[in-house]
């Protein structure tokens, strides 16, 4: 979960920042794990995912200089392959939720999208929880 979360983030990151110009755009995903403790045995994932926190925190000051945002969705649970809502998960997190559902892929995406946008050219640093309210 290391190298998937946390390794692959650092080195693709780093790679594309050999290149990148002005007016780049770094978005990851985080996870609005990083701000609960949603349940037992999460914390290795809660982990990783805060340390793509942290290091977004800390690019935003490296990269803003050369005209480069760089912010962090972090979603809260979503109807995926590995965390299909009505799965074993959405039992535990599902009374947590305020508006009663988990997200849907694209309506992350959304968010995103307008990140990499030239509307969204002042926004940096931002920790960005699309987590339908969830409060677990």
């Amino acid at each position: 979960m290391i190298a998937v979360n946390v390794t692959s983030v650092f080195v693709a990151t780093q790679e594309a920042m050999r290149n990148m110009k002005a007016g780049g755009r770094i978005n990851h995903i985080g996870s609005s794990m990083v701000r609960y403790a949603a349940f037992p045995t999460a914390s290795l994932y809660t982990l990783t995912k805060g340390a793509v926190a942290g290091f977004n925190r800390s690019l935003v000051r490296d990269l803003g200089p050369r005209g480069i945002t760089v912010n962090t969705v972090h979603p809260g649970p979503t109807d995926t392959d590995m965390n299909p809502d009505g799965g074993p998960v959405s039992k535990i997190v599902g009374p947590g939720m305020a508006i009663g559902r988990y997200g849907k892929p694209h309506e992350i995406a959304s968010v995103v999208t307008y990140l990499a946008s030239p509307e969204a050219a002042f926004v940096t640093g931002a920790d960005i929880v699309a987590d339908g309210g969830f409060t677990a």
